[in-house]
């Protein structure tokens, strides 16, 4: 009997060659785009985004040229809750979320794996950079062989029930070749180009859209330096996340930087570029894709998506939370973000950067 595969079929290029490998493979496939939004419901007018017509429309060409059954599925009411609505908490909160996590953990891989079930499906595929191993009974998330592609931070959370039923096909794959696939099936996709923004806000302009979806707004406070110090004034917390340098509209006379955020004083804190390294992180709900350590473990780990994993120790302390103390001071370590932990191409695990000291 066939193995049969939901493909999640966003309308790019990955997801449509993530379809026509596992057809190849001789799975019975169906495809599937996640509806997550209206337009209208999020203030975007442009036809451009995950959700829009044109996307489901060069998701279901594709289908139709591979031959396979093609649905939406209405999450709307999950993505709201469990990714907008966290989103804007987040900021809200002095952080800076990665919504493409949410999305990842909680629809593609929860919402998405109930339809499965409910379908008597055997597995969800999707176009990521990554690869799924088995050893001896155990899954592992590993990075994709195209390490400028690799997507494995952002899939720190799958579990190995989750992992079992996951194909990952696109892992063994670099993007030259993909296209090249896609071009050689008459994909309608094949130049497509890559999504690089959050699909909820593609002008990139976060606080326009919590504020436009809120009704809220958000007052301006002060800016302050590393002793409290006022030195000018913001225009709203939720603008600003550590690191940035442009957009402040002060002029300090020296290369000021975020490096910190008070919600309870509606303060930010800018300081030099010497004064954004830290040492020290912590982090919670914490997922551990191997077994946890039983002591202080030596790691490779990453707190952006676009940075090399840097040598650091790991530990889990009393309180539940996770401890990384790297060789070396990173930049710009910030709240909301997530933290993945490393052995060569192996994800360890990963978790949400609670604090952060230097």
């Amino acid at each position: 009997m066939k193995k049969k595969a939901i493909i999640a079929m966003s309308g790019g290029v990955d997801s449509s060659v993530a379809a026509f490998l596992m057809k190849e493979k001789d799975f019975d496939c169906i495809g599937a785009t996640m509806k997550l939004y209206d337009n209208e419901q999020i203030g975007i007018k442009s036809d451009k985004t995950c959700c829009s017509l044109d996307n489901i429309e060069d998701a279901r060409s594709v289908a139709r040229r591979l031959g396979i059954p093609y649905y939406v599925f209405n999450f709307k009411g999950e993505f709201e809750e469990k990714v907008i609505s966290k989103f804007i908490s987040t900021y809200e909160n002095g952080g800076t979320p990665n919504p493409c996590i949410d999305c990842n953990r909680y629809l593609k891989f929860e919402k998405l794996f109930d339809r499965m079930r409910e379908l008597d499906y055997n597995y969800v595929v999707t176009g990521h950079y990554a690869r799924v191993q088995e050893i001896d009974g155990r899954y592992y998330l590993k990075k994709g062989i195209d390490l400028s592609k690799d997507q494995s931070y952002v899939l720190y959370s799958l579990t190995q029930s989750q992992l079992v039923h996951i194909r990952l096909p696109l892992g063994d794959y670099d993007k030259k070749t993909i296209r090249d696939i896609a071009e050689s099936q008459g994909f309608i996709n094949a130049h497509k180009r890559d999504s690089q923004d959050i699909c909820f806000a593609p002008d990139g302009d976060y606080a326009h859209f919590i504020e436009t979806y809120t009704g809220k707004t958000y007052p301006p406070g002060d800016f302050v330096d590393i002793n409290g110090n006022p030195i000018g004034r913001h225009s709203g917390i939720i603008r600003y996340t550590n690191g940035q340098r442009k957009g402040l509209s002060v002029s300090f006379g020296v290369p000021m930087h975020v490096c910190g955020k008070d919600v309870d004083k509606n303060t930010v804190t800018l300081c030099e570029s010497d004064g954004l390294y830290s040492k020290e992180l912590e982090a919670d709900d914490f997922n551990w894709i191997v077994s946890p350590p039983s002591g202080s473990i030596k790691c490779r780990a990453k707190v952006r998506y676009n940075m090399t994993e840097k040598n650091a120790c790991a530990e889990i302390l009393e309180n539940g939370l996770v401890k990384i103390v790297f060789d070396e001071p990173q930049r710009a370590v910030t709240k909301g973000q997530a933290v993945v932990l490393y052995d060569g191409d192996t994800v360890l695990g990963g978790g949400t950067i609670v604090s952060y000291s230097r």
